[in-house]
């Protein structure tokens, strides 16, 4: 399948990826899940404000079986309103549409619709990640209660956590923590409409300056389409 340009909208999953990004937890590890978890809910509650004080750049790139298809820039900043803004930099102009006669619009009409169905996709998978990124307090919450929560001894500096059955069941959703209380990566394997269609999210974090901690990489993988979405976070500076 041969997908030119701008083929899939990044937005429709550029945008629930970079909302989230944790802060500092405590200054000590967490001594039970219990504390654990509360950790974990302030630090959500904690990591976007922090960040409201920010601007940066978000750069996504969509690949079809290994080869680049789409790359766009954003500046990213929290409106006054709280909302998360978006402005592209850089959008490049709408192609043409090919000519050539009734063998040129067929050929048109077929990209065009391959272009709608890998939209379709992408927004539902968008929508299924949303369930994961960033993860509800209450889920959480409800997981460890439920005893789906599983925590593993502390190993080379850091706490790894699982969540079985977090949204949906056979799914998995794990974070790693550091020794000092903060958020290194989430993980989550999950699928859409049948295990068979599997998506995988790979979040990564960094640290500015001052400590506010910031989704730096987050890599979506949808093995059924080839699929890979990378969406990167760079260059914050305090925002005017």
């Amino acid at each position: 399948m041969k997908l030119k340009g701008s083929i899939v909208a990044p937005t429709l999953l550029a945008g629930l990826l970079a909302a989230w990004s944790g802060g500092s937890l405590t200054a000590q590890a967490p001594a039970s899940p219990d504390q654990l978890v509360a950790a974990l809910k302030q630090n959500l509650a904690n990591g976007q404000k922090q960040l409201r004080q920010y601007e940066w750049i978000e750069t996504t790139s969509i690949a079809l079986k290994g080869e680049e298809k789409a790359r766009t820039q954003k500046r990213v900043y929290y409106g006054a309103d709280g909302k998360l803004m978006k402005v592209p930099i850089g959008e490049p102009a709408p192609k043409a549409a090919p000519s050539g006669g009734r063998g040129g619009r067929l050929k048109a009409q077929v990209i065009e619709n391959k272009k709608d169905d890998m939209k379709d996709y992408m927004e539902r998978a968008s929508a299924l990640i949303q369930k994961y990124v960033p993860p509800n307090p209450a889920t959480i919450q409800k997981a460890k209660d439920a005893g789906h929560m599983i925590v593993q001894p502390p190993q080379q500096g850091k706490i790894h956590v699982e969540f079985k059955d977090f949204v949906q069941p056979s799914d998995l959703m794990s974070l790693d923590v550091s020794d000092k209380a903060a958020l290194l990566a989430l993980n989550v394997a999950t699928y859409l409409d049948k295990k068979e269609d599997a998506v995988t999210l790979d979040v990564r974090f960094g640290t500015l300056a001052d400590g506010t901690s910031y989704t730096a990489s987050t890599t979506l993988n949808a093995k059924a389409k080839n699929l890979t979405v990378v969406v990167a976070n760079a260059g914050h500076k305090p925002l005017k």
